[in-house]
């Protein structure tokens, strides 16, 4: 049983006329009349008579019409709560980021939008593995190159990369100026890359550089203070970066090449509710471009 037949059926019986029903309905009139037929067949009883001029309810016809009357009016209230619910800034979010940005900076910036947003309730998943909207989040922040398909995404800020080393580091082995020379230093080595080599983009072609690892890992904490410490060269984000660099516990290297971006997005179902686009215009105000920790 569609709504659309009980939508024409009470619009008949109000009316007295399918002509005036019609109208009102901004339909044809053997359009009314065939959303009349199939609600008659899927209820196996006659509810007009419709060989008058004007269409009477029939006994069966009229015992229907209060409750096709309640039926319309709770499915417009529930069309409207969830209207309301949609524009209202309340409710759950599930959100999956990665560990170190969310550590760094995610986590003050959740503080504050729940300050400013206390009707919402936040669950914020900080884990490395590659999460998706089907595990059940409600958005999942990614650093990455790729678009996934079928889902929404935005670009909140971008993540860039630099080669860093302790002062300590470069007194002892010297400075590499080219990426050729970072095959004789020792490096710092995120696991999750893949083989030992670094990809560097240049003007016009990727250079490879076959790095010697003297440190495998898979904790971006663990690889800037293993930098720190002198254990090597280290290929990490500005995010995780730049504040050792500012107190003087890293220095950039600067080899000539472009650099090195990667943009941070948000993917998430398409039409969110009010609470997700909160959070997102929310994170991208505090993120800024360029991003506050590059500036």
């Amino acid at each position: 049983m569609k709504l659309d037949g009980i939508i024409a059926f009470v619009a008949v019986a109000d009316c007295g006329s399918i002509n005036e029903a019609a109208r009102q309905l901004r339909l044809s009139k053997s359009t009314v009349s065939e959303r009349l037929t199939e609600l008659e067949h899927a209820l196996g009883a006659k509810l007009l008579n419709r060989n008058s001029r004007q269409p009477a309810l029939t006994d069966d016809g009229t015992a229907l019409l209060a409750r096709a009357r309640r039926i319309i009016a709770e499915t417009n209230a529930a069309h409207e709560d969830l209207a309301r619910q949609r524009d209202e800034v309340a409710g759950s979010l599930r959100i999956a980021v990665p560990r170190a940005f969310g550590d760094l900076h995610l986590g003050p910036i959740l503080y504050t939008f729940m300050d400013r947003y206390p009707d919402v309730v936040v669950t914020a998943d900080f884990d490395d593995r590659i999460s998706h909207l089907s595990q059940g989040f409600d958005a999942v922040v990614r650093i990455a190159p790729e678009i996934l398909p079928k889902v929404a995404t935005e670009q909140l800020t971008i993540s860039r990369r630099t080669l860093v080393a302790a002062p300590s580091y470069l007194e002892r082995h010297g400075r590499p100026d080219t990426v050729e020379d970072l095959e004789h230093h020792k490096a710092i080595h995120y696991m999750e890359r893949g083989p030992d080599d670094w990809t560097f983009k240049a003007e016009i072609e990727r250079v490879v550089a076959r790095v010697a690892p003297r440190l495998r890992i898979t904790s971006c904490y663990a690889m800037r203070d293993a930098a720190i410490a002198g254990l090597g060269i280290a290929w990490l984000p500005t995010f995780h970066s730049q504040q050792a660099v500012r107190a003087g516990l890293l220095e950039v290297l600067d080899l000539g090449l472009a650099p090195d971006i990667t943009p941070i997005t948000i993917a998430y179902r398409h039409d969110p509710p009010a609470r997700l686009r909160a959070l997102i215009d929310h994170l991208k105000a505090a993120f800024g471009d360029p991003p506050y920790w590059d500036t």
